[in-house]
């Protein structure tokens, strides 16, 4: 079964994701930014989410996580219950 390690940053609006996208495409810290803005508790611990399968997280993370989105690119802000989302795979193990 594949699996994924990645991190997230959690913000109430659309535009607050783009704005924090912004920053990143600009040199900030995923981590800081995280630790600074994300609404979940994993911000603390720099957005990291650790290991997951397909089916651990959200649908919505499935389809960017598991998706052709490249290790170490930040995606655009994805919607979920919980708000809006930049998540950043950082390695996909087989």
């Amino acid at each position: 079964m594949s699996s994924a390690q990645a991190r997230h940053i959690l913000v109430k609006t659309e535009q607050e994701a783009k704005d924090l996208k912004q920053q990143l495409s600009t040199g900030a810290s995923f981590a800081d930014l995280a630790k600074a803005h994300s609404k979940c508790p994993s911000g603390q611990e720099g957005g990291d989410l650790g290991t997951f399968a397909p089916g651990q997280m959200v649908p919505e993370f499935d389809q960017v996580v598991f998706s052709d989105l490249p290790v170490g690119e930040v995606s655009e802000p994805v919607k979920t219950q919980f708000g809006y989302h930049l998540l950043e795979v950082q390695q996909r193990m087989d």
